[in-house]
């Protein structure tokens, strides 16, 4: 295999390229070790070796140490491993080694969120940020059914009351303010309009 490329990073790390489609980063140490450099071939056994001893062993500790600091998605945590310059083969190996612990659960993750944000988030907002942290529609589902347990309304009227919102006093301008602040927490336009007038 050519590496094609070898571009530097920051921390003395490189995003090494090979022909063959694969990239992965290494310290300076290590890629020097291996004599790796542009336009140098990089034998497979060599590749094989740096994969088992180097890149599984620290795509596993990087998927510990990010669940460590809170519950993700398997989506999330799939894209934060690439960000950091996993090959995708790498990161279904992590990916599996944590699912065989356990430390891997969209439902688990879903509903701390649920509840979490349920004092300050619509139903529809919740279902939104699952939606784009890469939960399932049923688990989704499941989680809001069992989890979701305030009533819009008076979420809304609660939200308001903090915000000092005055329905006698407010004028158009303070309204519209408020109808945005509560439409950006994904209540509907009716249940808004019934708490504003």
């Amino acid at each position: 295999m050519e590496i094609t490329s070898l571009v530097k990073l920051s921390k003395g790390r490189a995003k090494i390229c090979l022909d063959n489609g694969a990239d992965f980063v290494l310290y300076k140490k290590e890629y020097e070790s291996y004599g790796i450099e542009e336009g140098a071939e990089l034998s497979e056994a060599s590749y094989e070796e740096i994969c088992r001893e180097i890149l599984i062993p620290r795509c596993k500790k990087r998927a510990l140490h990010l669940l460590e600091k809170q519950d993700r998605s398997e989506k999330n945590l799939r894209d934060k491993l690439k960000e950091g310059g996993y090959p995708s083969d790498i990161v279904d190996i992590a990916i599996d080694y944590i699912n065989d612990y356990g430390y891997l659960d969209d439902a688990r993750m879903a509903a701390s969120h649920v509840r979490f944000y349920q004092d300050s988030r619509s139903r529809n907002r919740l279902r939104q940020d699952l939606i784009e942290k890469g939960i399932s529609s049923d688990v989704i589902e499941r989680v809001l059914e069992e989890e979701y347990t305030v009533d819009e309304q008076e979420l809304i009227n609660r939200l308001l009351e903090k915000k000092g919102y005055d329905k006698e006093n407010a004028t158009y301008e303070d309204r519209g303010k408020m109808y945005r602040f509560l439409a950006g927490r994904g209540f509907s336009s009716e249940s808004i309009s019934k708490s504003l007038s």
